[in-house]
């Protein structure tokens, strides 16, 4: 007996998800997600355009929440910067953990599609506040390792909860990030510098 063709998305969306999961965005084609629903290829573009319309309605949800993040961080600088925009990834990389471990490795062929070409742009901000728009190198080195270590590995942690995880991630975060004001120099309360006659080694 024939199978019924879906009457909404979510059958496709939910085959395209699993595919997607098994062969990467890039190796999944059209036919293989008909297949996967048990429909043929002019049903799947019946209800999507092309991949890339389907890759888009899949991703909606995440997409919205870092264009959210984005604009919450605009506009901070320092400290303030680097604080929002790591709890704010963090939340977001814990609440989308599933989805994100789904295209882990598929990302810089995801940003190559129009329509996920402002991701980049929004990836190069939240590297800059991460780093608290500090000019130093060692804090933009610091601040690129440690984003996308969270986007590559907040995926393979099943057995821990949203809250463990959140927090282990946290401590990481505030260890590895280089703080974007240089820290008081050794000496007086005030910063100057003891008397190097008196110094000793």
């Amino acid at each position: 007996m024939a199978r019924a063709v879906p009457e909404t998305h979510a059958e496709i969306l939910a085959a395209a998800g699993r595919r997607f999961a098994v062969t990467g965005y890039k190796g999944t084609s059209l036919q293989d997600i008909a297949r996967e629903v048990g429909v043929s290829k002019a049903t799947v573009l019946y209800h999507f355009a092309n991949k890339e319309a389907l890759l888009s309605e899949l991703m909606a949800p995440e997409l919205a929440a870092v264009v959210e993040l984005d604009q919450r961080i605009a506009g901070l600088a320092g400290d303030r910067a680097q604080r929002v925009a790591a709890e704010g990834f963090v939340d977001l990389a814990v609440r989308f953990r599933r989805q994100i471990a789904l295209l882990r490795g598929e990302f810089p062929v995801l940003l190559q599609q129009p329509a996920f070409a402002h991701v980049q742009q929004i990836s190069e901000r939240l590297v800059a506040a991460f780093a608290g728009h500090s000019p130093r190198p060692a804090a933009r080195v610091a601040a690129l390792v440690v984003l996308a270590g969270i986007a590559e590995t907040c995926g393979e942690f099943d057995d821990l909860d949203d809250d463990e995880l959140r927090d282990a991630l946290l401590g990481l975060v505030r260890r590895a990030l280089v703080p974007p004001t240089d820290p008081t120099p050794p000496g007086r309360p005030d910063g100057s510098p003891h008397d190097d006659s008196t110094t000793t080694v």
